[in-house]
């Protein structure tokens, strides 16, 4: 009996896997992808905070991921906040990394850069910055970099 019940739960598995196999060759689910892809130009980048002036060869901190369509998704505590702000800003990085006027941190030197690499609205992105401070990061970041 025992036999018989594994012997029909392979032949529906392989009945199962020749049914997508057929689906896949015959382009509907191209087409799904296809008609996906034309609603939006894609955004997602990975945002980092790193240690040191150089993001290249600073040492990660922290860093997430933010997709922005079609809805806010990610590891980015924030999503839907970034994207707002990015949207707001014409995803211009450096009007999100400026503070508006100089604040109450200290001068001390110990660099915090972010950065962001990725594709925003179909082009390629790839924005560093280098903070003076922590202070500077928390008062200049926005949403963006917040994490």
């Amino acid at each position: 009996m025992r036999s018989i019940v594994r012997g029909l739960g392979l032949a529906s598995a392989a009945m199962g896997l020749t049914a997508l196999t057929a689906l896949a060759g015959s382009g509907v689910a191209d087409a799904a992808t296809d008609d996906a892809q034309r609603l939006y130009a894609p955004s997602a980048l990975v945002l980092t905070v790193t240690a040191g002036a150089d993001g290249e060869r600073g040492t990660a901190l922290r860093a997430v991921t933010l997709v922005c369509a079609p809805v806010p998704s990610g590891t980015h505590p924030s999503p839907a906040a970034a994207c707002r702000e990015l949207r707001q800003a014409q995803a211009r990085f450096d009007a999100i990394t400026m503070p508006p006027a100089p604040g109450p941190c200290s001068k001390e030197w110990d660099p915090i850069t972010v950065t962001a690499v990725g594709v925003w609205e179909g082009r390629r992105v790839d924005y560093d910055h280098t903070f003076g401070n922590r202070c500077a990061l928390r008062r200049g970041s926005g949403v963006l970099f917040s994490f």
